[in-house]
């Protein structure tokens, strides 16, 4: 887990020492041996069932609150671990072409080692102190790393300022939890949660609720991921809270419905995007919205499932659209795009496998996660779990639709690029060509092998490692429901990708006469434009606060204040020195007749 640490000390160091291909290989090789060594710890904590606590030093200590520097490597542990470390390892090698001719590669390098060893450290802490130690730091870094752009600049100070909002809500949760429990280890506070009150429970919960929406970018708080483009953590936050989630049933409510939410906005928000960077962050949007519904519903096995397989997609499929941008002159707007597909045919097939297995289709990865977390919500029988279900399945024809509709426009539609754009247009190198082949394979795969030992279907898997009341447990139960309630999200996101090829790849000025044929198509385009006008509320209450402010500025500081305080002492003041001013006259028997009568007066003074 330290060994992303060494290989940031030492690309930050020695980068000027060993070169730009120096800093890129050595990375790669201390990631590569971080990877290997994960996967036998696998062996050991997985297959083994052993869980091992490290303790490593004393943090602090204060009367009976001790905090140690400990980690914890339970099945989850592990898991998160393997898929970080290998999507960190694809993206260091990735790396090595992306930003070859960049000057500072040193530099990145080196905060992507480090952002990579907290990542560690959040997934591996044992403490709620340590879950978001340096993460926050690091993003900002990488976001602002060509900190010449203003848009960067905007964006790494946006990202840092939406999640100090959550880091506000989440410290009062961990103060909250040191109160209730007298102390922050995992193991202390989920064993006594059943012998704490619901009310107590369920304020840390809604804390904890509004951190994640800052650090997993819900609705409200989600402005920062579109244009970082960054990760985010507040899901396994929720996950890791399981024992005290479920001892909450008010806060599954809260997270269920945030879900819901946000799914739908992130879909319909995505539709009508031309910007390929931001059409895929709100597809991650709502895929969080998925995990978020998970959470809710105490399926976290289920969200746990679909945190690894889309992980590995959507790093594939933001990777390749980077392939695109970085081969046809940095253009991210697909209306200037088209034609790319005999250009760049691996990249092409990248984007296709991802996009498949982001809108779920058989036997993909993404098939396996998000049709049972449906199923799951459907098996619940109640009111929530339809209504769950329901949106769910509106998302999956959505995210169909914009998904097709990006690879029909960039890649099979008419080209709209300049004709020098296409001749410099160039496939990637070998090396990238095969971080995405892996990405490819594992994104085919990985549903169907890992599911049943992560969910636990058949085997212990995971499950073991989250805590889930008796009657949260569904997974038999979607076995049983109707096969119509599971083929129907399938069937709705054929027929959503089959209307957005055909709208944009066999008949596309159909789209254009579609939306122009009325008012209520041209403002119902509008409004998913602009987000559901959030940007536009926002920008309202800052302007309204900002005119506040200057306002009561105006008005005391430099009003009433500044006339009663400074203004008004200044002028008296002077005043004053004027009228003392009138007695220097210079003439010696004013002078007498002053020391004279002040004399007298003391005289008075003395006598009365």
């Amino acid at each position: 887990m330290f060994i992303p640490l060494a290989s940031s000390l030492c690309t930050g160091l020695l980068g000027r020492k060993i070169g730009g291909t120096g800093s890129n290989v050595m990375s790669v090789l201390f990631i590569l041996m971080s990877m290997v060594i994960i996967i036998l710890i696998c062996y050991e904590v997985v297959w083994s069932q052993s869980t091992v606590y490290v303790v490593l030093w004393n943090w602090m200590e204060s009367d009976t609150l001790s905090i140690n520097w400990s980690f914890h490597f339970d099945p989850i542990t592990v898991m998160m671990l393997i898929v970080v470390s290998q999507i960190s390892f694809v993206v260091h090698v990735y790396s090595t072409w992306y930003i070859a001719k960049d000057p500072h590669v040193q530099r990145f390098i080196s905060y992507l080692s480090a952002f990579t060893f907290f990542i560690m450290i959040l997934v591996s802490a044992d403490s709620y102190l340590l879950i978001f130690v340096g993460i926050g730091v690091l993003s900002y870094l990488l976001i602002n790393f060509w900190y010449t752009r203003i848009q960067a600049s905007k964006a790494a100070i946006q990202a840092i300022t939406v999640n100090r909002v959550g880091d506000i809500f989440i410290s009062i949760g961990f103060i909250a939890c040191l109160w209730t429990f007298s102390t922050m280890d995992y193991a202390t506070a989920f064993s006594l949660s059943p012998y704490i009150s619901t009310a107590a429970l369920t304020f840390i919960g809604i804390m904890f609720i509004i951190g994640a929406m800052s650090k997993s970018a819900q609705l409200g708080l989600h402005t920062w991921l579109v244009s970082a483009i960054e990760v985010t953590a507040g899901i396994y936050l929720l996950i890791r809270s399981s024992p005290i989630l479920e001892y909450a049933p008010y806060t599954l409510l809260c997270i269920l419905f945030v879900g819901q939410i946000t799914t739908i906005f992130a879909a319909s928000s995505g539709l009508f995007q031309n910007d390929m960077k931001r059409l895929i962050a709100y597809s991650t949007i709502s895929q969080i919205g998925y995990l978020v519904i998970a959470v809710g519903l105490s399926q976290y096995s289920a969200a746990l499932i679909h945190i690894a397989s889309h992980a590995y997609f959507k790093a594939l499929l933001f990777l390749s659209a980077g392939g695109v941008l970085h081969s046809i002159s940095d253009e991210q707007d697909i209306r200037r795009l088209g034609g790319l597909m005999m250009i760049l045919p691996l990249t092409y097939t990248a984007i296709i496998v991802g996009s498949l297995s982001l809108i779920a289709i058989f036997p993909l990865s993404g098939y396996y996660s998000k049709d049972l977390i449906l199923e799951l919500a459907y098996s619940q029988y109640t009111f929530t779990g339809y209504q769950a279900y329901v949106m769910g399945t509106i998302t999956a024809f959505m995210t169909a639709f914009y998904s097709i509709r990006l690879v029909c426009i960039t890649f099979t539609g008419m080209p709209h690029a300049s004709r020098q754009q296409y001749i410099q247009t160039h496939d990637q190198p070998l090396l990238v060509q095969m971080t995405f082949t892996l990405l490819a394979f594992i994104s085919i795969f990985f549903g169907y092998i890992s599911r049943d030992i992560i969910t636990g279907m058949g085997t212990d898997g995971l499950i073991s490692s989250m805590y889930h009341r008796p009657e949260s447990v569904t997974l038999i139960e979607a076995e049983f429901i109707p096969i119509s309630m599971k083929l129907i999200p399938t069937l709705i996101t054929i027929i959503s990708a089959s209307i957005a090829f055909y709208l944009y790849s066999i008949k596309p000025h159909n789209i254009v006469e579609l939306i122009s044929s009325g008012k209520q198509g041209i403002l119902i385009t509008w409004y998913f434009n602009k987000k559901w006008m959030v940007d536009i509320v926002y920008s309202f209450i800052i302007n309204i606060s900002i005119r506040l402010g200057y306002v009561c500025s105006q008005t005391l500081d430099k009003g009433s204040l500044e006339i009663i305080g400074p203004v008004k002492i200044e002028s008296s003041m002077n005043s004053l020195a004027a009228s003392m001013s009138r007695f220097d006259t210079g003439i010696t028997t004013s002078y007498a007749t002053i020391i004279l009568f002040a004399t007298l007066s003391l005289s008075l003074i003395t006598l009365i």
